[in-house]
Order: C-alpha cells, then sequence, then structure tokens
C-alpha cells in the first residue's frame, strides 16, 4: 500500500473543549517540519482556526451545499498536501451525516486519502457515546483521542473516562499555567515560527513555559506520524 494524503476531522460534540487548539497544534506541526497543509473552518458564525492561518485555511459552511462542495472535493484531492478539519460543536452532527450520505468514507480510500478522527474527550457521557456511535458507524475509521488537560480536564477519573473512547491512540496536551494559556490567545501568534525565533517582545518565562509545553505535543504527533507510515509500508503487506 503506498502513502496516502490524510485528511484529520478534529471534533467534539461539545463546544469549549479545545477542539481548535487541537487542530491548531496540528497545523503547526506540519508547518514546523516545512511540510504543505491545508485546513477547513466548519465554524461560519466566529471562525477562530481559519483566522490563524490566512492563506492556508478556509471556513466553510457544512450547511450550506455550496460549502459542502467546496470541503469535500478537496479532501478528496490525493495531493500529499494533509488536510485538517475544525469542526465546529454545532457542525458535528451535519458534517458526519453528510459524509455518511454522499459515502465520503468510501471515496476517500478509492482515491488514495486516509480520513481520521481526532476526538476530543470530556467527562460527559455523550462525548463518548458520539464516539462509539462513529466507531460502529465506520469500524475500519482511524479514531484518536484527545486529552486535554487544560480546556478539558478528565480529573481523577480519566483512565476510566478514555477507555470508554473506541480509539487506537492518545493524544495529550498538558495543562498551561493561565498566565502563560494567555499567550495563545494572541492571533498574530504562530507556534511553528515561534520555535524557530520566539517573538523579542515575549517574556523569556513565558518563552521558556511554551517550548516546554509544544515540544512533547509535537513529539507525540511525530510518533503518531511514523506508525502512520509504517502501517501504509509495503514491508506490511
Amino acid at each position: 500500500m503506498s502513502r496516502r494524503t490524510l485528511v484529520f476531522f478534529v471534533c467534539s460534540p461539545h463546544s469549549r473543549t479545545g477542539v481548535t487548539t487541537a487542530a491548531r497544534l496540528l497545523t503547526d506541526y506540519y508547518l514546523s517540519r516545512g511540510a504543505p497543509v491545508e485546513g477547513f473552518d466548519t465554524d461560519s458564525r466566529e471562525p477562530s482556526y481559519a483566522l490563524r492561518f490566512p492563506g492556508l485555511s478556509q471556513v466553510v459552511d457544512i450547511n450550506d451545499v455550496k460549502g459542502q462542495i467546496s470541503l469535500f472535493d478537496r479532501l478528496l484531492a490525493s495531493d500529499d498536501t494533509p488536510k485538517i478539519v475544525d469542526v465546529w460543536s454545532r457542525s458535528f452532527d451535519q458534517l458526519f451525516a453528510t459524509i455518511a450520505e454522499i459515502g465520503f468514507l468510501e471515496e476517500a480510500r478509492r482515491m488514495g486519502v486516509e480520513p481520521i478522527i481526532l476526538f476530543q474527550s470530556d467527562s460527559s457521557q455523550t462525548a463518548a457515546s458520539n464516539a462509539r456511535m462513529l466507531n460502529t458507524t465506520w469500524p475500519d475509521l482511524l479514531m484518536t483521542v484527545i486529552h486535554n488537560e487544560g480546556a478539558a480536564p478528565l480529573g481523577p477519573d480519566a483512565l476510566q473516562i478514555l477507555a470508554q473512547y473506541p480509539s487506537r491512540g492518545k493524544l495529550v496536551i498538558p495543562r498551561l499555567e493561565s498566565a502563560i494559556a494567555r499567550s495563545l490567545d494572541d492571533f498574530d501568534l504562530s507556534l511553528s515560527a515561534f520555535l524557530q525565533e520566539p517573538p523579542a517582545s515575549m517574556s523569556i518565562v513565558v518563552r521558556a513555559a511554551l517550548k516546554a509545553w509544544l515540544l512533547p505535543i509535537f513529539t507525540q504527533l511525530q510518533s503518531f506520524e511514523l506508525r502512520l507510515d509504517l502501517q501504509s509500508s509495503e514491508f506490511l503487506r
């Protein structure tokens, strides 16, 4: 099996759980490696992800046919450019209903595209239930669960909660102190550029804390990418 173009759906049925943060981190991971990447923001009301990556991303209204066309036609392009979809919580149901209706997953695999779900966990039963529903509907669809310890802390029952998700892997985004986390709100802050040359105006304390937070996350993403490469290796047929 040859290498396939990756399409990531970063999602949760609930708001304010860290979905956009995860999509941002994944995008900046690819940019830090000098890799091409294309993003889509399904929050047509108050887009945040798209504003952070002008020129690399676009806002799509999944409830509109034109928005569906602009999204799914690009996602089916087998061009070695990873595609990242920041799934707004209010777009969650419509997105996956459309995926089922148009037979997107079957067409994607035929076109050499590998869809992947990055599912943001939280402490509710409904989030895990939605993840299980997706797994039941598409058992071959690769799903990785995200544990954002800051935006969606799971508390002392974290292991039991995460065990309810039918995922094949886990991405942990550690909690940041609030004073440090506020620096991430700056729309002009590119995390990939930050690793190469931090802003001169940034406190050395903030700089050190952000780097200590960011590098382990990127290491996890690199390991995930390597596992995908091994799975698609011709030697593993």
